[in-house]
């Protein structure tokens, strides 16, 4: 909720000063959080499936939604309906909650982090990263961890264009490397 807080009192009036908006409403927000685990087709077995579940429940707060393969793809060994992959997407209190946990604790806790680059913003001013090691996360154990794989982290916001958008992370507190 901290960072909510100071969404609404810090971030919406330092923007509306910044690019003269007049209406609360037209100044830019983040819409929602998507976190997506795509999985290997040589790690098809169902432990893996539910470890991967448990490992996104535990990070997100919410059950993951398995994605399937809308194709068959042979040089892959995909067959259409198989699981590829696994996503949750976040929206209002728990993604504000998620955005606080992400910057103040699971950033500082990544190994040699220097802070993301800027070109991670796309046109539309939404943020996507990845980590290779989940165990950034401050609800993943080391020891209860036996195979690893990444997390994809989508932020998507209203911003319309990178210079807002990256405006709006900067006062979020994304720590970027510049």
């Amino acid at each position: 909720m901290r960072l909510m807080e100071k969404y609404n009192k810090e971030i919406v009036p330092a923007l509306k000063e910044k690019f003269g908006y007049k209406n609360v409403n037209a100044v830019p927000k983040i819409k929602k959080v998507v976190l997506n685990v795509g999985i290997n087709s040589n790690k098809k077995e169902a432990k893996f499936l539910d470890v991967t579940e448990s490992v996104l429940t535990r990070i997100s707060g919410q059950k993951p939604v398995k994605t399937r393969a809308r194709k068959s793809i042979s040089n892959f060994k995909i067959r259409e309906g198989m699981v590829v992959g696994m996503m949750v997407t976040l929206r209002g209190k728990r993604m504000y909650d998620f955005l606080d946990k992400l910057l103040n604790i699971t950033f500082p806790r990544v190994r040699d982090f220097r802070g993301i680059s800027t070109r991670i913003i796309d046109k539309q001013g939404n943020l996507n990263f990845g980590f290779k090691e989940f165990i950034a996360f401050p609800e993943i154990g080391v020891d209860e961890v036996e195979n690893m794989h990444g997390v994809e982290v989508s932020v998507q916001s209203t911003a319309g264009n990178k210079e807002v958008g990256e405006t709006l992370y900067r006062l979020l507190g994304f720590p970027f490397k510049d």
